[in-house]
Order: C-alpha cells, then sequence, then structure tokens
C-alpha cells in the first residue's frame, strides 16, 4: 500500500491555509473533504468557522487526534507547519502544488514524516 492509499482510509484531516474565498483551493479542499466524509480541521487564525465548520488557529488548538496534515500554504509558512506537525507527533502530511520545498522534504525526513505530494482535491474529484 502506498501512503497516499494509506492517508485516504484516515479520518481526521486537518488543512492549514483554508480560507472563505470560494474560487482558492484552501476552500475547495475543506469542501470536498467535508463531502467525502472525512473529519475536517480547518486552520486559518483569521476565521472562526467555513460553511459552518469551525476553524482553528493552530493545529495544537485541535483537540482530536489529527491523521493528515493538509498543506495549502506557501513553503516559507510551511516549514512552521512541519514543526508543529512534528511536535504533535502528526505522521502524514499532503503538500499541495505550490507548498513544497527542499526544506520540507529534508525536516520530513529527517524527522519520519511521511509526505504526499500531491493536490487532495484533485484525488477525491
Amino acid at each position: 500500500m502506498s501512503v497516499k492509499n494509506d492517508t485516504l482510509n484516515m479520518k481526521n484531516w486537518a488543512v492549514v491555509g483554508a480560507t472563505d474565498k470560494e474560487e482558492k483551493y484552501g476552500y475547495k479542499i475543506v469542501k470536498k473533504l467535508n463531502e467525502h466524509n472525512y473529519n475536517v480541521y480547518p486552520i486559518n487564525p483569521s476565521l472562526d468557522e467555513i460553511d459552518g465548520i469551525k476553524v482553528y488557529d493552530n493545529l495544537s488548538e485541535i483537540e482530536d487526534d489529527i491523521d493528515v496534515v493538509d498543506i495549502v500554504v506557501n513553503p516559507q509558512i510551511g516549514k512552521h507547519v512541519m514543526k508543529e506537525v512534528n511536535k504533535l507527533g502528526i505522521k502524514y502530511v499532503w503538500l499541495q502544488p505550490g507548498t513544497r520545498s527542499d526544506e520540507i522534504r529534508e525536516y520530513a525526513k529527517e524527522n519520519d514524516i511521511k509526505t504526499v505530494e500531491s493536490c487532495i482535491y484533485a484525488t477525491l474529484t
């Protein structure tokens, strides 16, 4: 089984870079995961909710165990997100197009965090 397929069977997904702007992938991904019956935890410190789904300021604020983090922010922010992922013991991260960097890949490898370099929106569509 691939890491990608493994993660698709996991239910608790955090979306870092979630937004209420309907044309953005940070919105489309939250909606698509929700439509496919995943438990979605959007992360955006400047929002309270997206279509009735509670939005969190950061990963540490979520009380449930997160299985997978989907990163939809630029690599400069993403590298900080990866440190929080590691601190919380989360082992799976999806890196959307535009979020990837060698620094993030190296950090993931050094800290035994498995990454999927793919678009979850396209995968579920």
